[in-house]
């Protein structure tokens, strides 16, 4: 393994945009790590299609919620890869339902995974990440953080609140060089959005200037952006990759 060759964590890479951030770091030449929860099979097949085209990777299984195992999959890079140099906070869920009839249980789940799996995931690599020569750290949030969605107050806040977070950190590791941005998603081409009705997709896109959906190719090419040289002197930043959406 060439001492040369940076090293990337993707949460949540099993699928959706995840996995298309976990396929366009390794075509850029990056050791992808592709961590997951529960879907083993398809965490597994996106290291047969990165290899299948030349790249390296591997899945590690960790939920982003349990500390020790996040610090497990430290371990477990670390013996495969070495330190790793780029972070991409992505992992999340939802769980919708208008605040009148939202539990404290629901608002919770997505709280712990969503603001408490970046908190681990960027506790247990912060170090690795500032001392790395261009450390990266990459927050995935979503334009619903910009704009609020009905039923999803508990996801909206998740994602404007990765924007704090962000600037924060940008600010905490500037010394080091290292640089954190956030990504906010407009509507993207996945299985999540194929749940949603074809009326109310509809409605969406009445929204949205350029008159379509992201494809996942939009949002990973950001991220390799950010992941990448070209990138250094941003740091701070919320790039807002929606269509025009306005927020």
């Amino acid at each position: 393994m060439s001492s040369n060759t940076r090293t990337c964590v993707v949460t949540g890479a099993s699928r959706g945009i995840g996995s298309g951030i976990a396929e366009r770091l390794a075509e850029d030449g990056l050791n992808v790590v592709v961590n997951y929860r529960s879907s083993e099979g398809e965490a597994y097949d996106v290291v047969d299609r990165i290899e299948a085209a030349g790249g390296t990777a591997i899945a590690v299984q960790a939920d982003v919620t349990d500390r020790e195992e996040v610090e497990g999959m430290r371990e477990r890079i670390h013996d495969a890869f070495g330190p790793v140099d780029v972070l991409v906070n992505n992992a999340g869920i939802t769980v919708d339902r208008t605040f009148k009839n939202m539990t404290r249980e629901e608002w919770d789940r997505v709280m712990d995974v969503n603001l408490g799996g970046v908190f681990n995931c960027t506790k247990v690599f912060y170090d690795d990440i500032k001392e790395s020569d261009g450390g990266r750290i990459i927050n995935i949030s979503s334009v619903v953080g910009q704009q609020g969605n009905y039923g999803q107050a508990n996801y909206a806040t998740t994602k404007s609140g990765l924007f704090g977070f962000t600037r924060t950190l940008a600010l905490e590791l500037a010394k080091s060089e290292a640089t954190v941005n956030c990504v906010a998603p407009g509507f993207t081409q996945t299985d999540m959005l194929a749940e949603v009705s074809e009326e109310v997709q509809g409605k969406i896109r009445q929204r949205i200037p350029l008159d379509r959906f992201a494809e996942v190719e939009d949002i990973s090419g950001m991220v390799a952006f950010l992941a990448g040289p070209e990138s250094s002197y941003m740091t701070g930043q919320v790039l807002g990759i929606n269509g025009g959406m306005e927020w």
